[in-house]
């Protein structure tokens, strides 16, 4: 009994997602170079992820010609012709400095979480070593500054307690010396000479 038919619209598990896009990249790759041999026909493949890594094709060695073939075809000689070869040639550099460099940071990237480290000599090791000396003296700093900032707080915080602090005490301590006087004076009204004086 073969499979069900599978309803096309976007997955919504981006776990799935990755592993759909892997497995059927790959076999649309597989499929356009088997077109390529078996056929002998000249095929170029384009693709692009979400995450806007590019995966290419070509049957021939320059995808540049199957470009300009397909401009020729598609929008006729008069636009070609309003681009030069020189210009489409250019353009194509272009691309190839921009995808090397993107390759070049996303191997950096990698090296720089420990993984791909095999390829990397013994010169490249020690300077992603520094690098990761720097960036990780870097963080330290801001880490100390954060806490010697997180101290100052607290330590301001401390001294207006200690002034509140300070404050109530003397505030309890006043009410103590008034209570204090105010005993003494009650007694001495109510003391015996004070009363006998009075009868006088």
């Amino acid at each position: 009994m073969g499979r069900g038919r599978v309803e096309l619209k976007r997955i919504e598990n981006k776990i799935n997602r990755q592993v759909t896009f892997a497995k059927r990249r790959n076999g649309l790759l597989k499929k356009a170079y088997e077109l390529s041999v078996l056929c002998d026909a000249e095929v170029s493949l384009i693709v692009f992820s979400n995450r806007g890594k590019l995966y290419e094709f070509c049957s021939t060695s320059n995808m540049l010609k199957t470009l300009e073939r397909y401009q020729k075809c598609s929008y006729g000689s008069i636009e070609v012709n309003n681009k030069p070869a020189k210009e489409l040639e250019n353009s194509y550099r272009e691309y190839l400095k921009l995808k090397g460099r993107y390759e070049n940071l996303q191997r950096q990237q990698r090296n720089l979480l420990g993984e791909d480290l095999g390829p990397l000599n013994s010169k490249e090791l020690e300077q992603l070593e520094r690098q990761l000396d720097g960036s990780l003296k870097q963080v330290r700093c801001i880490k100390t500054q954060y806490m010697l900032d997180q101290l100052s707080d607290l330590q301001g915080k401390e001294h207006i307690l200690l002034d509140a602090n300070r404050a109530l005490s003397m505030k309890e301590s006043l009410k103590n010396i008034v209570f204090c006087l105010a005993g003494r004076y009650d007694r001495r009204e109510t003391s015996p000479y004070r009363r006998r004086m009075g009868r006088w």
